[in-house]
């Protein structure tokens, strides 16, 4: 592991992509996308306070649990200043996504529970479709994906 002098209070774009683990260009993109900060340098080189690392940390670990990186980065936009996450920030953040990642979970095995019958019927023309029509929202004028077809020739 690369280890950063403790005089040095900057990084370049390289060395946090070594120290953090995450490819140059999921730096730059995090950064087009607010989630973490730079200066640039005379010579237009981006420079990365040390505190960056702990903010990619925590993208990263957010990542690795389903979060999407629009509300990552509103969870950020809300610390004071824009802070650098604290283990107290990760645990109440991680209350308020656990609900939201069991809601996932339930719905991603309903899914699976109803994928053999897609398998069973090949054309998704069944009477009660959860894949094409997952709400049942039309179900009581018409069934399966005919709905999608008779959508198309009213357009």
């Amino acid at each position: 592991m690369h280890r950063i002098p403790e005089k040095i209070h900057e990084l370049t774009v390289g060395q946090l992509a070594a120290r953090s683990g995450a490819a140059v260009s999921a730096l730059h993109f995090y950064e087009s996308k607010g989630l973490i900060s730079s200066r640039r340098t005379s010579g237009n080189q981006r420079r990365y306070s040390r505190d960056t690392l702990r903010r990619v940390a925590f993208i990263r670990a957010a990542q690795r649990v389903g979060i999407p990186l629009a509300t990552i980065r509103e969870a950020l936009a809300e610390l004071p200043e824009e802070r650098t996450p604290t283990r107290e920030d990760w645990a109440h953040l991680s209350e308020v996504w656990r609900t939201e990642l069991e809601e996932r979970i339930k719905q991603l095995n309903r899914l699976r529970d109803h994928l053999a019958d897609c398998i069973g019927c090949g054309c998704l023309s069944l009477d009660t479709c959860v894949l094409s029509n997952p709400d049942d929202v039309f179900g009581e004028r018409l069934t399966g994906s005919r709905l999608m077809a008779d959508k198309g020739r009213r357009g």
